[in-house]
């Protein structure tokens, strides 16, 4: 009878897995991703058969269709970390990686700090992968996706949360680095203790991040308030990301910081909730902005940051018509600090890429983006 049982479980589990599929297709610069294809859905029940799906070298559609919980499974560590921020119940403390703490913080304050080993390996995601969450069930808790050295993946309506949120380095939601062709849809990443998504130096190539929700309410943030500082961070050597339809809120800062030689096509984001800073754009950061939400944002862009951007108001919204084949839409602010930024250099960087259409802010709403939402 037991047998039965199970197998039955089995065949209903797989049958459930191989209706659940992508929803839509990318807009942007990872608008060819095809991520799993038409490979025969799996769904993985165990923590070792999720790392072992996404990591291996078969192409692959992954539905998720419950919460993986990799909080305990590496044990935990104690050693003397670093309090740069003080040792307030609500700041960050730090892990000293890599000797941050010694080469970077001498004058901080030692602490101890005892953290999940498992936030600091997160798992790797090989090439041509579908990891797709079945309805609102898809979580992943405890350590994050890396995508290195691999290509053509797609991640959608999933959750990563609670990857020891107290401690910087602590680890991050999503890494690319050394990639081409990702989309992330409807994603939701929350209590994470460094980058909710981080761009690394090295070419991350096409990237399309859209309807996706990065909540930095948390306990413990660098600033001490509840509001995350360390949200999105591109830095990559040759890198083209279409940021759309995004949900940002409850952080102080890098929300995102641009850099090395990365180009982001901001549009119809809603930004909201901001003790800090949201863009901050530095050498080698190209950003165009058009079409955004900013509501209680103190800072917009950070002063003094020595990118490029085109952020665009209603004066300069045809600037955008000889490259993209129409106007731009104006960003909107409601209690929010001003957008400046007038590089129309940076609409070189599109190429021959797809460019998506932008709507006016009127119409941009932060209700449908992040996990559980299609």
């Amino acid at each position: 009878m037991f047998a039965k049982s199970f197998f039955l479980a089995a065949a209903a589990l797989a049958q459930h897995a191989a209706a659940v599929s992508v929803t839509g297709t990318p807009e942007g610069f990872a608008s060819g991703v095809t991520g799993g294809g038409s490979a025969t859905a799996v769904t993985p029940t165990t923590n070792d058969e999720l790392v072992s799906y996404l990591g291996d070298s078969t192409a692959r559609v992954i539905v998720l269709t419950k919460t993986f919980d990799f909080t305990d499974s590496e044990g935990t560590a104690t050693e003397t970390g670093c309090a740069p921020w003080g040792t307030a119940s609500a700041c960050q403390l730090a892990i000293n990686k890599d000797s941050w703490c010694d080469n970077y913080q001498s004058s901080a304050p030692s602490v101890s700090v005892t953290y999940s080993k498992a936030g600091l390996n997160p798992i790797k995601v090989g090439s041509n992968k579908s990891i797709i969450g079945s309805g609102s069930k898809g979580v992943i808790v405890g350590k994050g996706l890396r995508i290195a050295g691999a290509k053509n993946v797609i991640i959608q309506n999933i959750k990563i949360e609670n990857i020891n949120p107290k401690y910087v380095w602590g680890g991050d939601a999503i890494t690319l680095d050394t990639t081409d062709n990702v989309w992330i849809d409807h994603v939701t990443t929350s209590k994470i203790g460094r980058q909710h998504l981080v761009l690394g130096t090295a070419a991350s190539g096409k990237v399309t991040v859209s309807n996706s929700e990065f909540d930095g309410q948390s306990d413990y943030s660098a600033t001490c308030d509840g509001y995350h500082y360390w949200v999105n961070y591109f830095a990559g050597s040759s890198d083209t990301i279409t940021y759309m339809n995004n949900y940002i809120h409850h952080f102080s800062g890098r929300a995102p910081k641009v850099n090395g030689n990365s180009f982001v096509h901001a549009l119809n984001n809603y930004w909201a909730e901001s003790t800090g800073h949201g863009f901050e754009v530095t050498s080698g950061g190209y950003v165009l902005a058009e079409g955004n939400v900013f509501n209680n944002v103190e800072t917009v862009i950070e002063a003094g940051d020595n990118g490029a951007t085109l952020a665009i108001t209603s004066a300069n919204a045809d600037d955008c018509s000889s490259k993209l084949g129409r106007a731009c839409q104006a960003n909107s602010f409601t209690s929010s600090g001003t957008f400046t930024g007038s590089d129309t250099s940076v609409l070189n960087k599109f190429g021959s890429a797809d460019i998506p259409d932008a709507v006016a802010p009127s119409s941009v709403s932060s209700s449908s983006a992040g996990y559980g939402k299609i």
